[in-house]
């Protein structure tokens, strides 16, 4: 499906438009003509399936033509981290560019010109607000913030900021708002404390779930049966004899990824850790860290496997196993990026199995009854997936243009 047969206002094809976005992916074909229409939506889709767009656009769309009070609060899209709300604050400056709505992003740090911003924009009334869950309370708890004209409430990652220890922060938040609301959720998984929140903020919510896809082929993947008390040395014969740099060794806990970058650097190789404990200004200074070459090894939670964008990563180590194959791709999809390639290696201990063997029925189901080796040797999974391409598709003209493709351009899809 093509934008221009979307129900989505003249402006918000515009913008498409000049960002040579035509085609839809699979989540937005499913969810933008739902928002449309004013459901509760619930979306199962992963990062990089076009989930953001899936709601900026509606939104605008629907703030365009409702009948909203331009003086107050209309929207609010709470996300787990700063940088993912960074993102939505960016793509809706590119979406929103010809649309006359205000908007505000609320997260975290030590910028005082940025929370003198933030506070104007509440007290103001911004037609939207993007929040860090954390961020907006703290807001809340010091100022008088009016929320009696939220129509529309969004929870994007919904499932990372449950992991996160969200869930009372946005429990408080929504009951500040008007019970008369369009409330959206979309979570790369649906675990069933995702389903009892969203059987308590939501009305008759319609569900759509997007298949998870495979990890592409030009990451090499391969997984080693070590005992518990084997990892550490498993990972240092990983990193012997490379170029260290850029490596991202993930953990399940914080505590362990505090004690792996500490064995590490006592073995003089350049760790660091990242984990939610970590203060927002020592995160941001983390990641620029590595992302300039100055961090070998990265050691990190899942914190990082959503969200970051770092091409040239060449090696990712699960040191334990994720327990959803969701959060699996994830991970992995930190490295061959932008047309790179890449490995991924997962350490899998006797506790690990069950859950390797998960997310082997998810890479390959005719290699889930196969019997594994204790060599190590790993095997490639999933497939290369690519948009189509109808460059001779009939587009209808409308606004400006919109959906005749420019001389020389194909066909892209908003993949954000």
């Amino acid at each position: 499906m093509f934008f221009d047969e979307l129900a989505l206002s003249d402006e918000v094809l515009d913008a498409l438009w000049d960002m040579h976005f035509d085609e839809c992916t699979p989540v937005q074909e499913k969810t933008i003509p739902v928002i449309l229409e004013g459901r509760d939506v619930i979306s199962c889709a992963q990062t990089g399936t076009g989930k953001t767009a899936a709601y900026i656009l509606p939104l605008l769309t629907n703030l365009a033509f409702d009948d909203h009070d331009p003086d107050k609060l209309n929207a609010i899209i709470m996300a787990p981290t700063r940088e993912l709300a960074q993102q939505i604050d960016q793509q809706m400056e590119g979406f929103g560019y010809y649309v006359p709505f205000s908007s505000v992003a609320i997260y975290g740090g030590k910028d005082n010109g940025a929370w003198g911003t933030q506070v104007t924009g509440l007290q103001k009334g911004a037609d939207i607000v993007i929040a860090t869950p954390g961020r907006l309370l703290s807001q809340m708890n010091i100022y008088d913030v009016d929320f009696s004209g939220v129509k529309y409430f969004i929870l994007d990652e919904a499932d990372r900021m449950l992991d996160m220890g969200f869930y009372d922060d946005i429990m408080t938040i929504v009951r500040k708002l008007p019970k008369e609301r369009q409330t959206i959720m979309f979570s790369a998984t649906m675990p069933d404390n995702i389903r009892r929140m969203a059987k308590a903020i939501m009305t008759d919510p319609v569900e759509v779930q997007i298949a998870v896809s495979r990890p592409p082929e030009s990451i090499k993947q391969m997984h080693a049966f070590v005992d518990e008390g084997e990892k550490p040395a498993k990972v240092l014969e990983l990193l012997e004899g490379r170029d260290l740099k850029k490596v991202i060794l993930f953990a399940g806990k914080k505590q362990k990824v505090k004690d792996l970058a500490r064995t590490l650097r006592s073995l003089k190789i350049d760790a660091r850790a990242m984990h939610s404990d970590l203060e927002q200004s020592e995160r941001d200074q983390v990641m620029l860290d590595f992302k300039n070459g100055k961090v070998a090894v990265l050691v990190a939670t899942d914190v990082v496997s959503r969200g970051i964008d770092v091409t040239d990563v060449p090696l990712v180590i699960n040191y334990d196993v994720p327990h959803a194959p969701e959060d699996y791709v994830h991970r992995i999809g930190r490295t061959a990026r932008a047309e790179n390639s890449g490995e991924a290696m997962t350490l899998v201990s006797p506790d690990d199995v069950r859950y390797w063997k998960r997310i082997e029925r998810f890479l390959d189901p005719s290699k889930a009854s196969e019997s594994s080796t204790r060599s190590g040797k790993g095997y490639s999974g999933g497939s290369r997936h690519s948009s189509r391409n109808r460059g001779g598709h009939p587009h209808k003209s409308r606004g400006r243009g919109q959906g005749a493709h420019r001389s020389g351009s194909k066909p892209r899809s908003a993949n954000n």
